[in-house]
């Protein structure tokens, strides 16, 4: 998965995020995130997030996001820091946000960068901490839909959408472009079907639009029939006929109670139980 570029993507729409994560109680409209090149090296920042404000408490925040296992990550970082001081000057104090998916994966600094290690600036966040817990704001419910376990990003992705329906098209794109990335066998209307979106929700997504573009958008709810259809024999292979008669005369809210369970149900019993809508 690309992680970096679902993480740059994630800071540039919700600059918050990084804010949450820091316990920092300002807006994210004082920020402004970038990538930053230092001058005539050959190093590259991740992401800073440069105040906006003349609040000479507010913090630049180094942002890295660490996926390998790599013995000189800590002395490259503090050394792109040092020299991004050195040659910008920033009025501000300075924080440093790092984010691994385990702890495991962290590698302890060079002897000579070992003192760095204990500073305050210093803020490590391991995804592993996320998944199957209580989040204090919706952004950082998004991140455990990154950390998650491919089987259960489904789930977290429809009740995410369901406790926070009212959301943007960017943020729809992006839980979007996660689950192509985890479950790559799916097509985006079959993603789109399995999280259960409304209509209104749907008409703002990309797949809509290109799908609409394409003209493409006929005969929607045969279309998630077929859907359905083809998932459940993906999972059980082929459908006994009376499996494929209820599909063709149901609902579509019979259908959206089966894609449903389907997310996490075990057999085509559990699916296609008695008390449907």
């Amino acid at each position: 998965m690309k992680t970096d570029s679902l993480f740059y993507r994630l800071f540039r729409n919700h600059p918050g995020l990084a804010l949450d994560l820091l316990g920092l109680n300002y807006s994210p409209d004082s920020y402004r995130f970038g990538a930053e090149d230092i001058k005539q090296t050959s190093f590259r920042l991740d992401g800073v997030f440069t105040p906006l404000s003349s609040d000479a408490e507010q913090p630049y925040i180094f942002a890295e996001i660490q996926y390998q296992p790599d013995p000189d990550f800590y002395d490259r970082l503090f050394s792109e820091i040092a020299l991004y001081l050195r040659i910008n000057k920033p009025t501000h104090p300075w924080m440093a946000l790092v984010i691994y998916p385990t702890r495991g994966t962290e590698r302890p600094a060079n002897i000579g960068f070992r003192p760095f290690l204990t500073l305050p600036q210093l803020q490590r966040v391991y995804l592993e901490d996320f998944p199957n817990r209580e989040h204090p704001t919706p952004r950082l419910g998004l991140l455990s839909l990154i950390a998650s376990d491919p089987r259960q990003t489904l789930v977290l992705a429809r009740d995410w959408l369901r406790q926070h329906g009212d959301t943007s098209t960017d943020t729809l794109d992006f839980i979007e472009t996660i689950l192509v990335y985890k479950l790559p066998r799916l097509s985006r209307e079959e993603i789109r079907l399995m999280l259960g979106l409304e209509d209104t929700q749907l008409k703002q997504t990309r797949f809509y639009q290109e799908a609409k573009e394409e003209g493409v958008q006929q005969g929607v709810q045969q279309g998630e029939k077929l859907i359905l259809q083809r998932l459940l024999v993906r999972r059980f292979g082929e459908l006994p006929s009376s499996v494929q008669q209820r599909l063709q005369q149901a609902s579509p809210e019979q259908v959206e109670q089966w894609a449903d369970r389907f997310v996490e149900a075990s057999s085509l019993e559990a699916i296609f139980a008695n008390g449907d809508k």
